[in-house]
Formats: structure tokens, sequence, C-alpha cells
């Protein structure tokens, strides 16, 4: 008996998001089914949540480093890594359906997974849930001051993406919002805030309104066009003197936090180091070319890995008596 052939057509897979890289994960592997989501939660895009988990690491580290602990705790790291990029993931998620119609509108986000039809609000609002479930079940490992204080972020994550219709000035809010855990991973370690922390919170604060600003200067035709806000909109052409006063005040504040926790020349090397790729950033970027803002923004991983490198060695300058 002959065998029957068929053809079976090939699962249909969604276009490929304008800024998103060519070629990522989720495009190559995940599952047709499963990109919308991978998409929402900006899994194949993980810049942002790498910003979001760099300020919980330094913070975390710089507490050890502060009361003379030997050895980063690598549980903690952990945690915080799952629970930043699920909570990124929910944070996009949420942003996504209360932005819809604007992302409609704009050529960028017009192919995110709610405006073009892939997946319902009814469905984000379900995945955003199961998201935020992920990071509460890593937030309870901590002790009850970080329960708290980590809980209290969801009132800034759940005002974020109004702002940009009222201020010019999202980016100060996004810093607010999305540089919280510089508070948590203090916490983490000696189970209250300190001086530290608060001046490594407001450095990050800064970073984030200078390097979002970078990010911001991609959309800002549409933005102009559709009436919301931003602090690209705001500085226009005078962006890179912001960027000096914001990168600057950034350097100042987390080198107090540095003199307040009793850091070592790892961490002064490292903070250095910080300063001279943010000064590179200002002096290399072209507002007029989205790929250059692009790739600009994406650098300030390199400064966060810096200062967790910095801040790793610091602790471990104690172990081995350096």
């Amino acid at each position: 008996m002959a065998e029957r052939i068929t053809n079976k057509p090939e699962e249909a897979r969604p276009a490929r998001v304008p800024d998103a890289a060519r070629d990522n994960w989720a495009d190559r592997i995940a599952p047709a089914a499963a990109i919308p989501y991978v998409r929402l939660a900006r899994f194949d895009r993980p810049a942002g949540a790498w910003l979001l988990l760099f300020p919980c690491w330094w913070s975390q580290l710089l507490a050890q480093v502060s009361i003379g602990q030997t050895l980063p705790n690598l549980w903690f790291m952990t945690l915080f890594a799952v629970g930043a990029f699920v909570m990124r993931g929910a944070g996009c998620t949420y942003n996504d359906i209360v932005d819809r119609d604007y992302d409609a509108r704009v050529a960028r986000t017009a192919l995110r997974p709610i405006p073009s039809g892939q997946v319902s609000v009814r469905q984000a609002y379900a995945f955003a849930v199961f998201l935020c479930l992920v990071g509460l079940a890593a937030l309870l490992q901590f002790n009850f001051a970080t329960v708290v204080l980590g809980a209290a972020s969801l009132v800034l994550v759940s005002l974020y993406p109004f702002a940009k219709r009222y201020t010019n000035w999202p980016q100060f809010v996004l810093g607010l919002t999305f540089k919280w855990g510089a508070l948590v991973g203090w916490t983490a370690v000696t189970g209250s805030l300190g001086l530290a922390t608060v001046a490594l919170y407001a450095g990050c604060v800064c970073w984030t309104i200078a390097y979002d600003t970078i990010y911001a200067h991609q959309d800002k035709e549409d933005d102009a066009l559709i009436g919301l806000k931003s602090t690209a909109l705001h500085f226009g052409a005078d962006t890179p003197r912001w960027l000096v006063a914001f990168y600057g005040a950034a350097v100042v504040l987390w080198a107090a936090a540095l003199v307040l926790a009793g850091a070592h020349w790892p961490s002064w090397i490292a903070l250095a180091a910080s300063a001279a790729h943010l000064a590179w950033q200002i002096v290399t970027l072209d507002i007029a070319d989205p790929d250059n803002c692009l790739v600009r923004f994406k650098a300030n991983r390199t400064v966060g890995w810096l200062l967790t490198a910095g801040f790793a060695a610091d602790i471990l300058r104690a172990a081995i008596g350096g």
C-alpha cells in the first residue's frame, strides 16, 4: 500500500518587531504560540531587564561591603535576577495594555502583540498576573522589610504608563520606578535602609533619566504627532548638555554611596571606568540617528557589569586580604 504523503504547512510566526534584534532567540527557537508572550514581557529584548537588575545587585553587594562580608550572596543575586526579569515582563505587559491605542499609531510599536491583535487585553492581564506571582514567590524569600519595600514599588509601576501623557519628565518617573531595587538590595542584607543606599538610588534615578532620554529620541517625531511627552522632546538639541548634568550627578551620587558604605579600591576603579563609559556615550551620541541612540542605550549594560564586578571584587578583596 502506497504511503500517504501530506504537506503540513509551516507554523505561522508573527512578524518581527522593529526594535528587536535580528535573529534573536525568540524568533529563532520559540514556538509560534509563545512568541507574542515572549515579546509582551520583552524576553527577546533583555536590555531593560538587566538595567532593572543591576541596581538590585549593586545595593546588595555594597551592603555586604559595608558590613564586612567576604563572599557575595549568590542566592540573593539569583532571586533578584528572577524577580527583575519577571517583574520587568509584568511591567512591560501592563504598560502595553495601557498604551495599546498609542502603540498602534507609532511605527516602532505598531507590531507589538496587543495593538497587532496577537494577544487580547484579557490574555495580557492574565499573563501579567502570572508573572507577578512568580515575582512574589521570589520576593517572599527575603526578610519582612524587603517584602514590604518591594511590594511598595507596585504603586510607581501602576503610575508610570500615564506619566508620558501629563508631564515632560516621564523619564524621572521611570527612574523612580525602575531603580527601586537600589533600595531593596540593601534591606535584603541589612534589614533596614541606610544613607548609602539612598544615595545609590538617587544616582540610579539620574542615570535612568539620561539613558532613557537617549532611548526616547528614537520615537520623538511620533510622540510629538500623537501628543505624548518625553525628556527627548523637552531637551531637544540641548540633550547632550542635559546628559552631562544627569550622568555627572549619577557619578557624584554613586561616589557618595561608596564613601558612606566604606567601599575600597575595586569599587572606585569600577566607578571611574563607568564614568569614562558614560562620557563616551555623550561624545559619540547622534540624536538624529535612531540606530546610534539604541546602541548607546543598550551600552548601559556595560556600566551595570562594571559596577557589579567592582563591588563583588570589593567583597572578595577582604577575603584575600587585598
